[in-house]
């Protein structure tokens, strides 16, 4: 007899709306577009080049502005990147993704991790919003902004 076991979902459905809510919020005052992927696991690859590859494999290069961001994280491994695409990148430069990064990783050490990732998602607004200002006759949303999830 086989039994089937279902996988403990990533978040609870309070905690998966508190983080769809963080990213509509940072949406509402930007042009830019952010997404969420969460996994269990980053194997064989550098978290960096995962969250790459989910960026392309979600085609979000397609923005007009070139402005989404990827916030990525492998829960069990613990490893996050952030990966922007070309037009946020060029304008906020290296220093500030580092800085969004070292933010996050202080909030995760407490294992605050949905606290970690609404945090981190308010702050990359901070960096969309000044370079990417939401423009109400001109913006829409050119990307889905609910969680997608990787293998558990």
């Amino acid at each position: 007899m086989f039994r089937f076991s279902k996988k403990k979902p990533f978040f609870s459905p309070e905690e998966n709306e508190r983080i769809v809510e963080s990213i509509r919020e940072a949406e509402r005052q930007t042009s830019g577009e952010v997404r969420l992927f969460v996994e269990s696991r980053c194997t064989y690859v550098d978290a960096l080049d995962r969250a790459k590859e989910i960026f392309e494999n979600l085609k979000m290069e397609e923005t007009e502005f070139r402005n989404g961001v990827l916030f990525y994280v492998a829960i069990e491994d613990k490893q996050l990147a952030i990966f922007a695409d070309s037009g946020i990148h060029e304008a906020t430069g290296n220093e500030y993704w580092k800085n969004v990064v070292h933010e996050i990783l202080s909030v995760f050490s407490k294992n605050d991790i949905v606290g970690g990732i609404t945090t981190t998602i308010l702050s990359i607004r901070q960096g969309l919003k000044s370079h990417f200002p939401y423009e109400m006759k001109m913006d829409k949303t050119e990307l889905p902004d609910d969680i997608s999830f990787g293998a558990k």
